[in-house]
């Protein structure tokens, strides 16, 4: 049987031991050479995210970033969003390179015309479905299991551009209204993008302050991003990314539009939703608030707080912790849970004694200076403070020269 038979991707393409894909981009074709997988989520339901670090044969030093994955027609298409961030000229995020519509045998790959050929499984006699039928912005990956190491806030559908597979103990939350015809299942079509540039997650920093460093260049690309009129929604460990090779990419960058939006669309996006990375989601945003910049601010200093207790060095995950109940816990429980770590300095500080790992406790002085800012007087911001841009960057640039961060690490 052929491999195309058996569901392999044809557009794919294997010869002379590469593996490569075409693409017609300004009226030329390219071909873009895999150099290695960089992710593959792993579901039998779902996007089914795939990222690979590919170069355009000509030019082999410089790093692209394939993605491909299963999106919902609902939702806007993310290279849609990352060209025209990318033409206004947004710092600090992803660069778009070209993006496509997977086309096999002269027709779009989807699920219900190329992948179940027109079965309808509403017609069987077992079908159920609640279990079938899911929001278009609904997102819940590998929950958690005892004994088994998290590496940090588990999988997600993101497009991480991560060198390793992805942790097994996340999910991503997005409950959108978004309103799709009960009567009928929801569509994916395979989606094809190509970005220019390629890091891995700021967890695998090579140093303390190069940590510091690639999440204030994140706070600045989201700043910049926003400035363009879009809102990320997705702040989580594996969309911060850092690149400390040599090569064109941006030093440090945000990753994954996923789950965002045009700021003056929100009401038609349902931006109103509970939308992210459930570790990582901010209170308000677990409380059902409208999505805004505040809540991707906040989930900042989440991201900082959830490395300082799970790694103990670059890259070096420490395994599963009590704050592993993150991922998987009800709303109202996790929001109960932040508030208890925030609300109190003296409360804060004995947390993050006890939790954060040997590597990390340089930090505290400093992300407790970040709490306070965050969460004034132990509180959420009720209001826009877009001066909490500026605010948070001094912070993570004035802890860098602190010698205690400095000192072997």
């Amino acid at each position: 049987m052929h491999e195309e038979d058996l569901g392999f991707d044809p557009t794919i393409i294997k010869k002379d031991g590469r593996q490569f894909i075409t693409i017609k981009r300004k009226g030329q074709t390219e071909r873009l050479v895999i150099d290695k997988l960089m992710k593959r989520a792993p579901c039998i339901a779902g996007r089914a995210t795939t990222c690979w670090k590919a170069y355009r044969e000509e030019d082999p030093q410089t790093p692209f970033v394939i993605k491909d994955s299963w999106q919902y027609t609902e939702r806007e298409e993310e290279g849609e969003l990352l060209k025209e961030a990318t033409d206004k000229g947004v710092v600090n995020v992803a660069r778009y390179y070209h993006h496509e519509t997977v086309f096999v045998r002269g027709k779009v790959d989807d699920i219900r015309n190329s992948v179940r050929e027109g079965l309808n499984i509403m017609e069987a006699n077992n079908y159920r479905p609640e279990r079938s039928v899911l929001s278009p912005s609904t997102n819940t990956v590998n929950a958690p299991r005892k004994n088994r190491k998290s590496n940090a806030a588990g999988v997600k559908r993101s497009s991480s551009q991560t060198g390793a597979p992805l942790p097994p103990s996340k999910r991503s939350c997005s409950a959108s209204p978004t309103k799709a015809d009960s009567n009928a299942l929801s569509n994916r079509i395979h989606r094809r993008v190509i970005l220019r540039d390629y890091g891995t997650p700021i967890y695998k920093a090579s140093s303390r302050a190069a940590l510091l460093a690639a999440l204030e260049g994140c706070i600045e690309g989201h700043e910049s991003l926003r400035r363009a009129g879009f809102l990320h929604r997705d702040i989580s460990i594996n969309n911060l990314m850092i690149n400390e090779d040599d090569n064109p990419s941006w030093p440090w960058f945000l990753i994954d539009l996923d789950l965002a939006i045009k700021e003056q669309r929100e009401s038609a996006s349902g931006a109103k939703g509970k939308t992210g990375t459930r570790a990582f989601m901010a209170i308000g945003a677990l409380l059902g608030e409208q999505h805004s910049f505040m809540h991707d601010l906040e989930s900042f200093f989440w991201v900082l707080f959830w490395i300082c207790i799970h790694y103990n060095g670059p890259g070096k995950d420490i395994g599963s912790t009590e704050f592993e109940s993150w991922n998987y816990e009800s709303d109202n429980k996790l929001v109960r849970s932040k508030k208890g770590e925030i609300a109190d300095e003296e409360d804060f500080l004995k947390t993050a004694d006890n939790n954060f790992t040997l590597y990390y406790r340089p930090l505290i002085p400093w992300v407790n200076r970040l709490r306070r800012k965050v969460f004034p007087n132990g509180k959420r911001w009720k209001r826009p403070e877009p001066e909490l841009y500026s605010s948070m960057k001094a912070i993570l640039r004035e802890a860098r020269k602190d010698p205690e961060v400095l000192a072997d690490g």
